[in-house]
């Protein structure tokens, strides 16, 4: 996935509470982000995952690492799954 700027990304969590304090602590660095459910292409688990642009991968690895905050995985979003506006 190349790093246009309709490419989104996904972050997978392992609780609903984890994805909670990674929203917190992103929203507080001012990243743009939304909360979104976890596409069934990617885990069958119910919950919530975190919407981002893709270019902003890296930035959002180090701002939840420095945080201490766990994630399960970060995708590149599928383009089925992609906002239309």
């Amino acid at each position: 996935m190349d790093g246009a700027p309709d490419a989104y990304g996904v972050i997978l969590f392992h609780t609903n509470s984890a994805a909670l304090k990674a929203e917190k602590a992103l929203l507080r660095e001012r990243v743009k982000i939304k909360l979104i459910p976890v596409p069934r292409q990617l885990s069958s688990d119910c919950g919530v995952a975190i919407r981002f642009d893709w270019g902003e991968e890296g930035r959002l690895r180090e701002l939840l690492g420095r945080g201490g905050v766990p994630f399960d995985s970060i995708h590149p979003l599928p383009a089925t799954d992609k906002p239309t506006h």
